[in-house]
């Protein structure tokens, strides 16, 4: 029996990332008759995209409905879900992310989720953020906004807090990319072992990862032993140190901490390798040029049939009822103990046919929930500074960020935030564009002491 529901694709001109997605919901029979609402704000990317999707479908067997406009509202009208894939500002964004850092002496290796990088593409995607949320609010109130855009954990909590009416949900493929190479490491089948990973995405943990009952670490502790190469691996090195394994990548994961980056001996020691994500990003316009090179032959590849992005999962489920479980990034409400409320937070969900539900996890392991902190400071700062259009947040942001606090000074902290935001320029929100001298923080408005339920100490 097939479903008829309605998906929107925001950012459609991803082709690449769209040929996965479209690919996956086309290998469920059940919807093969989907209607599919493509956007973007680049008509020859857009076009490009629509003919991957009629190819795919053509390749599956799918009748599905195709739209596709630049204008945004109308193609969410009436979604049961939207798919945000944006990267705002492309290629030419992320390579100023990674170059004015690097004038002032601060490696980067990926630079989409925290540090410097994660807080200008925070920023800089914020507006379009709103503009969707609006969107769905006055055109498919109903839907769930599924999000892939980094920097997930900034992106969720914005939203949250200016647009708490949208159903949002963050999909992120690293715990089970995770789980999976590591079960290829162990030699034991990633089907039959049950797991649970908590924590913010890209910083989350492997709490439990058990076959047939048996807990799985001892046998990757073997595993590492026996292979040197392995330590020479940055969350490998984390693993060792603090018991649980992190899942996101080394190059990820090197960015998030002091200890790694600003080190040349660590670099070379667990091969780390520096700005690895703008030979990524330039590789994906060239991946595009090829894609499109193709279709002109009339040409059409695709990569593996099974479907392993949570999204289409999720609109499945929505479609059918079918109960599967996967990783979200949501709002920390009760979800996680000894992490802020309201925080993103990655977490277990269920999804069946009223949406996604998250699950409580409770508390972490102490060193984990610390570490998580750390990175949850620069990511409510960087959010504050967009709701409370304050320029100076950005910067606190920047301060507390613990890689780039490692290898700058405040004062060159504050001049490369200056250089930042001058650059990226039209992409921000009006109220955070310009330089700011030291000294000039406001102070949030506080009670009087008349009025404070905390008596003034006083003065010796």
């Amino acid at each position: 029996m097939t479903c008829v529901v309605r998906v929107a694709l925001v950012g459609a001109g991803s082709v690449e990332f769209t040929r996965d997605l479209v690919r996956d919901l086309f290998s469920f029979p059940e919807l093969s008759e989907i209607e599919l609402s493509l956007h973007d704000i680049d008509e020859g990317r857009l076009a490009v995209a629509e003919q991957v999707t009629r190819l795919a479908a053509e390749k599956h067997g799918a009748r599905p409905t195709v739209t596709v406009s630049t204008d945004r509202r109308k193609a969410l009208d009436g979604a049961d879900a939207v798919i945000n894939m944006i990267a705002v500002g492309g290629h030419a964004a992320t390579s100023i992310d990674f170059d004015i850092p690097e004038r002032y002496g601060l490696s980067q290796t990926i630079g989409d989720t925290l540090g410097i990088g994660g807080i200008f593409r925070a920023l800089r995607t914020f507006p379009i953020l709103a503009g969707i949320a609006d969107d769905i609010s006055a055109v498919a109130p109903q839907a769930w906004l599924l999000n892939y855009t980094n920097p997930m954990a900034m992106n969720v909590q914005y939203l949250a807090a200016v647009a708490p009416q949208v159903k949002t949900a963050g999909m992120c493929h690293s715990v089970h990319w995770t789980v999976h190479d590591l079960c290829e490491l162990v030699d034991v089948p990633f089907g039959e072992v049950r797991f649970m990973s908590a924590g913010v995405n890209h910083q989350a943990w492997l709490l439990r990862w058990e076959h047939d009952g048996v807990d799985l670490y001892p046998r990757l502790d073997s595993v590492i032993e026996a292979n040197p190469q392995l330590k020479r691996r940055v969350r490998v090195d984390m693993y060792r140190r603090l018991g649980y394994y992190p899942t996101e990548t080394s190059e990820h994961s090197s960015e998030y901490v002091p200890w790694y980056l600003d080190r040349p001996g660590e670099v070379e020691r667990l091969r780390i390798p520096l700005r690895e994500y703008v030979d990524i990003s330039a590789g994906h316009v060239r991946e595009y040029e090829a894609l499109r090179e193709q279709l002109g032959r009339g040409e059409y590849i695709e990569s593996a049939e099974n479907a392993t992005e949570y999204a289409p999962q999720v609109v499945h489920s929505l479609a059918t009822g079918t109960l599967r479980s996967i990783q979200v990034t949501t709002a920390n409400d009760s979800l996680i103990d000894d992490l802020p409320h309201g925080a993103g937070v990655e977490v277990p969900a269920l999804v069946d046919g009223l949406g996604v539900h998250p699950l409580r996890v409770g508390p972490l392991p102490v060193q984990l929930a610390a570490l998580n902190r750390q990175f949850l400071n620069v990511v409510e700062l960087t959010v504050r500074a967009a709701v409370d259009a304050d320029p100076h947040l950005i910067r606190q942001a920047a301060m507390l960020d613990p890689h780039t606090a490692a290898t700058l000074t405040v004062d060159q902290i504050w001049s490369l935030c200056d250089d930042m935001v001058a650059a990226h320029g039209d992409a921000l929100f009006p109220a955070l564009r310009g330089p700011l001298r030291p000294g000039t923080s406001r102070r949030a408005p506080m009670p009087s002491l008349s009025d404070s339920k905390v008596a003034a100490i006083p003065a010796p």
